[in-house]
């Protein structure tokens, strides 16, 4: 885990200082601010990247690029805690004084020792109930954190490799293609029509460009343009890469760091019932005192008959079944919201958002599939609809002959591919590149293009990528022996 430090003073000469830090993802002098050439011997490294020895010798210096595991306590600590409510203490303490006079008594009394299993039991039940929802929710709240991939390409000693992403250090060069997950915070070097999904750091799951250009020095590095950071992913285009920040140095790293130190507050839920419980144990209490007293007033019965009466009675005051029931129904709301792919990691947390009355969110992006549509194509002055939403190639173009060759050209002058459903089904119809790209090519298969079969007749030999002065995307394909082009770009 490291940080590069790019200060810059009388003695640059002497070269970058790298320095280690756990805590903190800043640059005094950013590498957003040097020209791209400058970047590779800021970082001490250059564009062959860095020697298989010296990346060995900065992993054992800076150690493994991967987050801090989350501190939880053990399970059977966990599992002790749903014996801290107050109704589960009165209980157990009610068993053990029935446990007792069972013993102390003789004859012994077998209905106290099952009044004491009966109690114990559901105190029992309510806490494995207790325990089993908020550990399953908790284990499924730590596949959210598998964000950052298993291994990356880079170049080292001037050769692509792969390598295991928790091996990545400052100095390496990353290559960039669509599609790749990005596994540390990186200084874009190189970037053909480059593009990042950046949903994991902002919520917008909208694409952004990138550029190697340098910003200046009032941006920040998470605002800058020639940055990618860990946990986001390429969406288009390809391009290389300097790291210049690893573990929990990064700016994922930070997030992480501030969500783990946040303390737990009690939902009103659970401060609600932590009121009742105090007032109907003490009440429990109190009125099997009463009942104690009175019974050894009347001088009527043993000692030990008089005191199970009062733990008989503290039982029946004492909701007991209450946890249970409210462990079940927060859980049936837990299994609603998941249908409707929400995650709750804390049972309570389903009532807490049922009190729920203004939520502010920025919508974009965040609450919409984010899946681009083409809804009508237009050819020689004429509209042709197109049916079906998202990706999913259900639907059909209207006259689809009159468009279908305008539409197979848009398809194979792209770099996005229609991606199917994965055989255990937890993944749709996908894209993989530019959305906007990748509605073209559904649309394309709407209307009985086989992109497939049509980019082996017509492989791609060379392309031109977009850009802002071109506003167009040139393809160069051989076809039947000569050559075509394909373009598309922006209308104006």
């Amino acid at each position: 885990m490291a940080v590069v430090d790019l200060r810059a003073g009388p003695d640059e000469s002497a070269g970058p200082r790298v320095t280690t830090s756990t805590t903190e993802a800043e640059l005094s002098a950013p590498v957003t601010t040097l020209p791209r050439l400058e970047v590779y011997p800021a970082v001490s490294t250059s564009p062959r990247g860095l020697t298989p020895e010296e990346a060995a010798a900065r992993l054992e210096r800076y150690g493994a690029n991967e987050l801090p595991k989350a501190k939880r306590r053990p399970i059977i600590f966990r599992f002790l805690a749903q014996f801290t409510d107050l109704f589960a203490v009165v209980l157990i303490v009610a068993s053990v004084i029935t446990f007792l006079s069972y013993v102390i008594q003789v004859p012994h009394d077998v209905g106290n020792l099952q009044l004491a299993i009966a109690i114990m039991g559901v105190v029992l039940l309510n806490a494995v109930i207790g325990f089993f929802q908020e550990y399953s929710a908790e284990r499924t709240a730590e596949a959210l954190q598998a964000m950052v991939p298993k291994s990356c390409r880079v170049i080292r000693g001037g050769e692509r490799v792969e390598v295991p992403a928790r091996e990545l250090v400052p100095g390496d060069v990353v290559a960039l293609e669509a599609g790749d997950a990005i596994s540390a915070d990186c200084r874009v070097v190189e970037a053909h029509d480059l593009s990042v999904n950046n949903v994991a750091l902002t919520g917008e799951s909208d694409p952004v460009g990138r550029t190697d250009d340098p910003v200046p020095e009032d941006v920040e590095a998470i605002e800058a343009r020639n940055c990618i950071f860990m946990g986001t992913s390429v969406v288009t285009g390809t391009g290389k890469a300097v790291v210049f920040a690893t573990g929990p140095a990064t700016e994922f790293g930070r997030i992480f760091r501030l969500t783990s130190e946040v303390a737990e507050e009690k939902s009103p839920l659970q401060r609600e019932v932590a009121i009742m419980a105090k007032r109907v144990s003490v009440a429990a209490v109190a009125i099997g005192a009463v009942m104690f007293a009175l019974r050894e007033t009347a001088g009527t019965t043993k000692i030990v008959d008089s005191f199970i009466f009062a733990v008989g009675v503290m039982v029946a005051l004492v909701p007991e079944g209450l946890p249970a029931t409210l462990s079940v129904s927060l859980a049936i709301g837990v299994r609603r919201m998941a249908r409707r792919s929400a995650l709750i990691k804390k049972l309570t947390a389903v009532e807490a958002l049922g009190s729920t009355t203004v939520i502010c969110t920025d919508k974009t992006g965040t609450l919409t599939k984010a899946e681009m549509t083409v809804q009508a194509v237009w050819a020689s002055g004429q509209r042709h609809s197109v049916s079906g939403v998202g990706y999913a190639p259900e639907g059909e173009v209207e006259d689809a002959d009159s468009v279908r060759d305008l539409l197979r050209i848009g398809a194979l002058c792209a770099d996005a591919r229609l991606l199917p459903p994965t055989p255990d089904g937890q993944e749709g119809w996908r894209i993989l590149g530019d959305t906007t790209e990748g509605a073209i090519v559904v649309a394309a298969v709407k209307a009985g293009v086989d992109v497939d079969a049509d980019a082996e007749k017509a492989p791609r030999q060379a392309e031109f990528p977009f850009d802002s002065d071109r506003k167009l995307m040139s393809t160069i394909h051989r076809v039947d022996g000569g050559w075509e082009s394909y373009v598309k770009g922006s209308p104006q």
